[in-house]
């Protein structure tokens, strides 16, 4: 991917079927201890404008990743505006 990109720890599941790379809306937060964490931002349609009027960032699942658990650290790309 392009731009930057951080670890941080979720907060929530992720889910997707192995095969593809998504990039999922989410909420990226910085902890007080100056870790990362990522929270999902609901239903991920592509009509649900709400989850990407909430989000900071995107999660970036791999191809070959499926169901992501919470307390799982993931890649982040955070929105521009969030720099």
């Amino acid at each position: 991917p392009k731009g930057l990109t951080l670890r941080a720890q979720t907060l929530n599941r992720f889910r997707k079927k192995p095969g593809r790379t998504e990039y999922q809306r989410a909420i990226l937060s910085r902890e007080e201890n100056g870790s990362w964490s990522v929270a999902s931002t609901g239903r991920q349609g592509s009509g649900i404008l709400r989850s990407m009027s909430l989000a900071n960032a995107f999660v970036i699942l791999a191809h070959d990743e499926s169901t992501v658990e919470p307390g799982a650290d993931v890649t982040v790309q955070p929105f521009e505006t969030l720099l």
